[in-house]
């Protein structure tokens, strides 16, 4: 799909300009970054989701350290657009936890907290989902995918951003027929209820929250330090996570 298209059917699902800008800069960022299940493809996906259009998220408390949003209907990426343009108009005076409700698709974590280090903040975002992993012995879906992303900002360089799913695969190549509906899994293979484990965690976590829908837990800090080029120096030139590459 190419953008052009991609930007059409989005207009075409009733979404305003801004929402259509605020999705196009996302799938964009993941073509980039060579995440095409997360890109422009997507828009297939959301033709198939419900949602309103129109609907706006809402910010219920607003503290000093802590917020608690409501995606009223919306899509979980406008959620996010919304709370990270309101942290990085007011950011914290040290630290901040910051939860959503209905937050659904909430798409790729690490561009979210890439944008919140960018703007000098350490970010970790977790997000459930649609329950799709099975324990590793079998049985029923017990857990969303619940990735787990974590940025730190340096003043020498671009932040190093980690973002790691739950599963084997994504959700995203199933849909895109990369992978099947049974590979589907924790990671791991014989090591996978370590991957299960932290499923489950941050399960229970974002659902002891928010709620039982699918929803996200961010937490954002201002550094203290700056890590990052001791660890680029120790790594030699190797790639770090969320480095852009060449």
């Amino acid at each position: 799909m190419t953008p052009g298209e991609a930007r059409t059917r989005l207009q075409g699902l009733g979404l305003g300009g801004d929402a259509v800008d605020a999705l196009m800069a996302h799938f964009e960022d993941a073509e980039r970054r060579g995440k095409q299940g997360h890109g422009f493809q997507r828009v297939a996906w959301l033709e198939t989701v419900g949602f309103e259009p129109s609907a706006r998220p809402e910010r219920l408390v607003a503290e000093e350290g802590f917020e608690r949003w409501a995606g009223r209907g919306a899509l979980g990426y406008l959620v996010l657009e919304a709370i990270v343009r309101a942290t990085l108009a007011s950011p914290p005076r040290h630290a901040r936890v910051v939860v959503a409700e209905r937050c659904f698709p909430s798409g790729v974590l690490g561009y979210w907290v890439r944008r919140l280090a960018e703007g000098g903040l350490v970010a970790a975002l977790t997000a459930t989902s649609p329950r799709r992993l099975p324990h590793p012995a079998g049985g029923p879906p017990l857990t969303g995918t619940n990735p787990l992303a974590i940025a730190i900002p340096s003043t020498t360089g671009q932040p190093v951003v980690t973002d790691v799913s739950m599963g084997a695969v994504t959700h995203g190549d199933v849909l895109e027929g990369r992978a099947r509906p049974e590979e589907l899994v924790p990671f791991g293979g014989e090591q996978a209820h370590k991957a299960f484990a932290l499923a489950v965690g941050l399960q229970l976590l974002v659902e002891a929250l928010v709620g039982p829908e699918p929803g996200v837990v961010l937490v954002v800090a201002r550094p203290e330090h700056d890590p990052v080029p001791v660890l680029r120096e120790l790594a030699e030139g190797r790639r770090l996570p969320g480095a852009d590459r060449p």
